[in-house]
């Protein structure tokens, strides 16, 4: 099973990127699943219905989220029916939407981190809770890991090796190198990286973050500018074991905004 896993989609560009690349991937690598982390695609900051119809359109079947998902007050709603859209696994009993989604043979899950966030429930024990509770557990299960600090990420990462098939990292906006297989089984990456405007900071406009940091005030944020870039990996699983095989960055530019 082939499964691409796309990062933190910014705003307009960013879905420019999708709408450009995803269909062709599909086709390329022969993709079972694609999943995203689409909690920054409207103007930047959270997720519409509309954006989320676009992006589901074009090729994504299960989008994921983190902090933002409650920014845009619309897709509340939206997380208890039918779109395929997660929002984290650990936040308190009562919230809006569900922490993971059953995709053909492939469960996707949604946690978020601690440190430097919200106090969230512990997404270790959060993680321990639902494995015990899955009868029958899938096989193969894709953990979208929406957190700031990269020790939590290696954690987690090390924690759940070999019982999920992968642990994808997303909320920082900038992709690391380390993908790789850990001695269970398990594909990791720190962050994946962002799907957005190049020539930006982490997807916002780069004077206005500037300026934040010069002055210390606040100033609004506005989606940066420059080539949309797409920043994915494609993480291969055994489906009879669970056990990944094989994890790659894959990256594409578009010439032009």
């Amino acid at each position: 099973m082939k499964i691409l896993a796309i990062g933190d989609i910014i705003g307009r560009p960013g879905r420019q990127a999708v709408h450009k690349f995803v269909r062709s991937l599909r086709k390329q690598y022969s993709i079972d699943l694609v999943i995203a982390n689409g909690e920054n695609t409207a103007g930047g900051f959270g997720l519409t219905v509309n954006t989320a119809r676009e992006l589901l359109g074009d090729g994504i079947d299960m989008l994921t989220s983190g902090n933002h998902i409650w920014a845009q007050k619309e897709i509340i709603p939206h997380l208890d029916a039918d779109m395929p859209i997660l929002r984290p696994l650990n936040y308190p009993s009562g919230v809006p939407g569900r922490g993971y989604l059953l995709a053909g043979k492939t469960l996707v899950v949604n946690l978020m981190g601690r440190v430097f966030m919200n106090s969230l429930d512990c997404p270790f024990r959060a993680m321990d809770k639902l494995l015990e509770e899955l009868d029958p557990k899938p096989k193969v299960i894709i953990v979208d890991f929406h957190a700031e600090a990269t020790s939590e990420k290696v954690a987690l990462g090390h924690y759940l090796d070999g019982r999920v098939s992968a642990v994808l990292g997303t909320h920082t906006h900038v992709g690391t190198i380390d993908t790789k297989i850990l001695p269970g089984g398990t594909a990791y990456v720190t962050d994946i990286g962002m799907t957005g405007p190049e020539d930006s900071i982490i997807g916002d406009d780069a004077e206005a973050v500037i300026q934040r940091f010069l002055t210390m005030m606040p100033h609004h944020l506005s989606v940066g500018k420059g080539k949309p870039v797409l920043n994915a990996v494609l993480v291969e699983v055994d489906e009879t074991s669970g056990r990944a095989t094989g994890i790659e960055r894959i990256q594409r530019e578009m010439t032009e905004p």
